[in-house]
């Protein structure tokens, strides 16, 4: 049985997550997370020996170390929120230096954040944990906003600062995506050439995808199609949202699908349709990582667990959780995190 806490903090959500038994069979996914990850799935890709070090060195850094899971910090926030949105509940993270403290201190396997905050402090830290450098943003300072991601610097620029992998976004179906695409597979590849992993933040953006009212940007059919156009760019880990809904494809009317997606691969259960994003991931052998959204007050360590356990049922890899952590204080910031990492240290909560 999963520890008391756990249970107390999922409450009535508690049942319905741990005694669920998925539409799609973990017998039949081609990989679980494992401490022997890199061995058991790139030893016989072609990504590179610097490459393999480099995503050991993220699965075997900190709380999480050798267990196959990742727990991961991520500050890009300050981009396309705005700086004064994002740490004005918390002003101590305008600097750098506290953003990579709070990732040390509550054992993170890495820290995610851009050029500017990684750059600034990484002869000080880089040692001491692993760097992922976002390497494009969305700004919305400029008018009108726009759906696009710049990139910000080069890869060659991360490797020098002694950063263990990149992570890019593309905004699948937005209007710039088809750029955005020959970007980041230029940039994944350059990457790979240089050792780095590769960690893909896999959105989907188009007001198209709102129909009737409806949001259907996190929807399991359409994020699990945007994970499939990520891995084929060649990413090490896909980063995604949570899927809240289904039936994106039959809303937008765009696009093809199957019936069986909804028949046969899926149900209204979160476990299930995450398991859909999961199998887009290479049936599981790319590792599927949830974020954990943005901060909401007195519900937020309620909604991170509910997305750690969500995401350790359905097979996926761990969680990148930013403003739920930093817009608190910090040692409260820090026992967040724990928190999540908690779940996937709990040998009673299983992949289901």
């Amino acid at each position: 049985m999963a520890s008391k806490k756990i249970l107390d903090i999922l409450g009535d959500k508690a049942a319905s997550l741990l005694d669920h038994k998925p539409i799609i069979d973990k017998s039949t996914l081609s990989a679980l997370p494992s401490p022997r990850h890199v061995e058991e799935i790139w030893i016989n890709s072609n990504r590179s020996n610097q490459v393999l070090r480099s995503l050991q060195t993220l699965i075997g850094h900190g709380r999480l170390s050798d267990t196959g899971y990742l727990s991961i910090f991520p500050v890009d926030q300050g981009i396309e929120h705005s700086a004064g949105a994002s740490f004005a509940p918390n002003p101590m993270y305008f600097d750098p230096e506290n953003i990579i403290k709070l990732a040390v201190e509550a054992g993170c396997n890495a820290v995610a954040s851009t050029f500017g905050v990684l750059g600034i402090m990484s002869r000080k830290y880089a040692h001491r944990i692993p760097f992922v450098v976002k390497i494009n943003h969305n700004e919305l300072l400029s008018i009108p906003n726009r759906f696009d991601q710049t990139i910000f610097g080069s890869v060659k620029d991360a490797w020098n600062m002694g950063a263990a992998a990149v992570g890019a976004t593309v905004y699948w179906g937005s209007e710039e995506s088809t750029r955005q695409l020959r970007e980041i597979s230029e940039a994944f590849e350059h990457a790979h050439e240089l050792g780095m992993a590769t960690i893909l933040w896999c959105y989907t953006r188009n007001n198209g995808f709102k129909v009737d009212g409806v949001d259907y940007h996190t929807s399991a059919d359409l994020t699990g199609q945007a994970n499939h156009l990520g891995v084929t760019i060649q990413a090490d880990i896909i980063k995604q949202k949570l899927p809240t809904n289904n039936g994106g494809y039959l809303a937008i009317k765009q696009g093809k699908t199957s019936p069986l997606v909804y028949s046969k691969l899926t149900t209204d259960h979160p476990i299930d349709l995450t398991r859909y994003q999961l199998i887009n991931c290479y049936n599981g052998r790319v590792g599927l990582i949830n974020s954990g959204g943005e901060s909401k007050g007195a519900s937020d360590l309620h909604d991170a667990v509910f997305t750690a356990v969500v995401n350790k049922r359905a097979g996926g890899m761990g969680l990148i959780l930013g403003r739920k952590a930093f817009q608190r204080p910090f040692k409260e910031g820090v026992e967040m995190i724990q928190s999540i990492q908690d779940v996937y240290l709990d040998k009673d909560i299983t992949v289901a």
